[in-house]
């Protein structure tokens, strides 16, 4: 009987990935702190799971993940709290916190995943 890896470990490989490209946007949003004019990005993961099932729907058995596909269309402007004078809407307390907030969620989706391949492994075993 074969092991299906999309079943078994479920939207964890998907979430890591996703955790991934949300960390390169905050460190980008960061990087740019003192530029001039930078406008802040940001995606939310249920912006994401409501793309990829409408693309789901849409390609029916074609399916393309949205984060194989970079994101494109949950990549959304964040307006600052507080405006400044050279354009840039980063906040540097509010990307740090953000950054905080999705290294943790990367945490748990790799320790999730983690347990998820030590079942697999003890299943295998016959433990």
């Amino acid at each position: 009987m074969a092991i299906s890896f999309e079943n078994a470990l479920g939207i964890h490989p998907q979430a890591l990935d996703f955790r991934v490209q949300r960390a390169t946007l905050l460190a980008g949003n960061l990087a740019n702190v003192d530029t001039p004019g930078y406008k802040a990005r940001d995606i939310e993961f249920g912006d994401v799971l409501e793309l990829e099932s409408s693309r789901m729907a849409s390609t029916s058995g074609q399916h393309v993940s949205s984060i194989d596909r970079g994101l494109d269309g949950s990549v959304k402007y964040r307006i600052p709290q507080q405006q400044t004078t050279d354009g840039n809407s980063v906040e540097l307390g509010v990307e740090q916190a953000n950054y905080s907030e999705n290294a943790l969620a990367f945490q748990t989706s790799f320790s999730f995943l983690n347990m998820k391949f030590q079942g697999l492994a003890r299943a295998i075993n016959g433990r």
